[in-house]
């Protein structure tokens, strides 16, 4: 055999046995032609479907009114994804008056996927209505030096105007938007920290409290992350929000009373917070938290400290699906250094896991109770 024929067997062997550790899915998308129905996109929890961006991986029109792609995806992943005409604004809905949730597969097989797209959100008539539960206050534009400005909403505990004398603990939370309305949340799907926090306080399960939440930015990255603007945007928790907060609602305001929380990595910047701010925060929930993917590593900092052991609750979690099962390693490297460093389990910290959860809203929305639970449970 030649060298040419040796290396072009080699090929075939490989692309072979590549392909038998994945399958294709076909996507096919059926529309009711409109006038400007000229692209169509799907956007997912995979690089093939850009990470949620909603322009990234473009259908073909293979007839009239079908569009289609076909792509190839590791077995036994869970995929998650929506189809757009560019952009979240007009996304597909398939039953009047409902914006869908994440549409999900998981992949064993070859698969094709055939939906019917009765609108697209700006051709509907749909008006997404806030549907949250208690009483809010919104503070807009909220400036930060070396950050961008940004809306606040505060959401206040049942009984909060009844009783001008208590004063509350508060949870300072990130991704804002994406709490307590679907109408700003990123997907339209919500945590519902609301209803849980509404529902916990008022069956006596959990002490009331206020919680904050603070929008994000198109910075969301370097502010959550360990960079110069991660490092002011904590700056301007501690020194421009929390102050207004103290002054504008009645809270406590020592440390043992002051917590931070959010997903991903808004739960790294909650960590982030904790452990360099200790002194303004003993809690810190972190769901699905980014600890170390990719160019993000915060286990080598937690390594690197030398100081007294902190006096802080730390809740974690992840689910086991898509983006979560990356985020596992960086999980257990943490859970590694806080236990060299002394730190012990279901004492000074908590992890839970839940193996069928993927990395959303929806997830997250199911295992708040955890964390507000633990920090805020009357005894």
């Amino acid at each position: 055999m030649s060298k040419i024929y040796y290396l072009m067997f080699l090929f075939l062997i490989t692309k072979i046995l590549a392909q038998s550790d994945s399958a294709s899915v076909t996507f096919n998308v059926i529309v009711h032609q409109s006038p400007d129905t000229n692209s169509i996109y799907i956007a997912g929890n995979h690089e093939l479907l850009g990470y949620w961006k909603p322009d990234h991986t473009e259908l073909k029109n293979i007839e009239n009114n079908i569009w289609s792609i076909t792509l190839r995806f590791p077995r036994g992943i869970a995929i998650e994804y929506k189809y757009t005409k560019g952009t979240w604004a007009r996304e597909a809905i398939y039953k009047e008056g409902v914006v869908p949730g994440n549409s999900t597969l998981k992949v064993n097989t070859d698969t094709t996927v055939i939906v019917q797209v009765l609108k697209w959100r700006d051709e509907s008539e749909i008006v997404m209505k806030g549907k949250i539960t208690g009483n809010v206050k919104y503070h807009k534009n909220i400036t930060g030096h070396n950050i961008k400005k940004r809306d606040v909403i505060v959401w206040l505990p049942p009984g909060y105007d009844d009783d001008y004398h208590t004063r509350y603990p508060v949870l300072y939370m990130h991704d804002g938007q994406n709490l307590m309305d679907p109408k700003t949340a990123a997907f339209k799907v919500d945590w519902q920290i609301d209803e849980v926090a509404d529902s916990l306080i008022r069956r006596g399960m959990i002490r009331p409290l206020i919680v904050v939440g603070i929008y994000n930015t198109s910075d969301r990255m370097r502010e959550y992350t360990n960079s110069e603007t991660g490092r002011a945007y904590m700056k301007f928790v501690v020194e421009t929000l929390k102050p207004l907060i103290d002054s504008t609602y009645r809270t406590y305001p020592e440390r043992e009373h002051t917590s931070t929380g959010g997903s991903s990595a808004g739960g790294l910047i909650s960590f982030m917070l904790l452990w360099e701010y200790s002194h303004i925060f003993s809690k810190a929930a972190c769901l699905s938290p980014a600890f170390k993917i990719d160019e993000i590593d915060y286990v080598s900092e937690v390594l690197a400290y030398q100081g007294d052991k902190k006096d802080i609750l730390i809740y974690m979690d992840n689910g086991g699906l898509d983006l979560d099962a990356k985020l596992q390693a960086g999980i257990d490297e943490m859970i590694q250094a806080l236990e060299f460093l002394g730190y012990k389990s279901k004492i000074d910290y908590h992890w839970f896991q839940d193996p069928d959860a993927a990395h959303n809203e929806a997830a997250w929305s199911k295992r708040i109770w955890r964390p507000l639970k633990l920090f805020y449970e009357i005894n």
